[in-house]
């Protein structure tokens, strides 16, 4: 069995990229990007479908020679030090999900896709998508690849053997609330001794935070991790844990994926591309799996952005390759080669999307997917909110796995975001 290949999002300072790319001062020196007919594109394994790729490469070749460079390691730290260095700056550049509100202060130091038309393909794609690219002053830096709607993933035998509804819609609508989810956790347990519905507590923390319409830095700039939505997300997180519905093992470890194989683990409350991580990481399950609504609403994680750079010395090309790459059948095809979940609504009715999946059951999984990430909800996205929703994070995970009390948790929590917040200059 093989470990996810998206692993734990890397925590960090939001602001180290914001620092590094604020150092370039525009026209101090000529840009080192694409000359003639050369044009590079950089992202990272996974995050555009090869297949695609190399058809960009055939189609456009008349015209430009398309180096697409996968980079490997640290992506945002090599781009960042790339654009600083101002030499070998590639003309296309792919924009992970959870760093790009770090890009957005320095937009100025890629080019703005409104002046190259962008805005006639907005209705093309996920509008809370397409805004997420797009900086305070109104800079589209980023054009939508892919989405991560977060579904609810379930063995159907465990849950029959369980009593629980079994087949996706009745467990949709019989676990559409965090209460009747947790209540199915339970009975779960009662049921098939050595069960647990989640692997930690952190998910419900995380999906609960993401459900809603704010984070943890407000558009002025100040911390709001301390309110309501973010207590309440808390709160439920150590529900779960009181009342015993999940286990005390790590995500993506050995011991916690030979527990999802053996059925003790038979229930994930995770995001699309994760169809690819459970085939490859625990394949003897194959046709065990179904996928369902998680409960209240839909929450999204992960997807990416492609933007081109200020060092693109034919941006209008650029953007044309941009566009057709990531135009409706090429992200189904995205899809298909990569996992990658299409931003682009008009892909979910196509047969290439819509073939019955054996490991899951025969079910057409995109009949959940689809409207998932049609109904996730708006929020703002501040540069800020990897930074100060990390320690909100870590705690939880102390609560959860060490059984750290969560009065002194959230206390030590809070006492290290307002070290944080004052750093990097977010009132609190």
């Amino acid at each position: 069995m093989r470990l996810s290949r998206r692993g734990l999002l890397r925590a960090g300072l939001a602001g180290t990229a914001a620092t590094a790319l604020g150092g370039l001062a525009s026209g101090c020196a000529v840009p080192a990007g694409s000359t003639g007919r050369n044009m590079v594109l950089w992202y990272w394994d996974g995050g555009l479908g090869d297949t695609v790729v190399e058809k960009a490469r055939a189609r456009y070749g008349g015209t430009v020679d398309l180096d697409a460079i996968k980079i490997g390691g640290y992506y945002r730290s090599k781009l960042i030090t790339t654009m600083a260095g101002r030499a070998h700056v590639p003309d296309i550049a792919g924009l992970k999900g959870e760093d790009m509100a770090s890009y957005l202060p320095n937009a100025d130091q890629f080019v703005d896709l409104r002046t190259l038309g962008a805005e006639k393909y907005r209705s093309r794609y996920l509008s809370w998508k397409w805004d997420q690219g797009i900086a305070d002053d109104g800079t589209m830096v980023g054009f939508p690849i892919d989405c991560g709607p977060v579904a609810h993933y379930y063995q159907y035998e465990v849950f029959r053997k369980a009593g629980l509804p079994y087949e996706p819609d009745d467990v949709s609508a019989g676990m559409n609330t965090w209460e009747k989810f947790f209540a199915a956790g339970e009975q779960l347990r009662r049921r098939v001794p050595g069960t647990c519905l989640l692997t930690d507590i952190n998910v419900v923390f995380e999906n609960v935070v993401q459900q809603g319409s704010r984070r943890y830095v407000d558009k002025d700039r100040r911390f709001i991790g301390d309110q309501e939505h973010v207590r309440d997300a808390w709160a439920l997180a150590v529900e779960a844990k009181r009342r015993n519905i999940v286990s005390d093992l790590v995500s993506g470890t050995p011991d916690q994926l030979s527990a999802v194989q053996d059925g003790k683990l038979p229930s994930q409350l995770n995001a699309s591309w994760n169809t690819g991580d459970l085939k490859n990481g625990v394949p003897k399950t194959k046709g065990r799996w179904r996928v369902a609504q998680m409960p209240v609403r839909p929450s999204n994680n992960g997807g990416s952005f492609l933007s081109i750079t200020k060092a693109c010395r034919e941006p209008e090309q650029a953007f044309e390759i941009i566009t057709w790459i990531l135009d409706a059948r090429n992200q189904a095809q995205g899809f298909v080669d990569a996992g990658l979940f299409p931003s682009t609504p008009a892909s979910y009715g196509l047969e290439t999307l819509r073939e019955p999946d054996p490991f899951f059951g025969g079910q057409v999984t995109m009949d959940v997917f689809g409207p998932a990430a049609q109904k996730i909800t708006v929020a703002y996205n501040s540069p800020y909110d990897v930074a100060l929703g990390q320690p909100l994070k870590d705690e939880i995970k102390n609560v959860g796995v060490l059984g750290k009390d969560p009065e002194k948790a959230w206390s030590d929590a809070m006492s290290k975001c307002r070290r944080i917040a004052q750093h990097l200059g977010v009132s609190h």
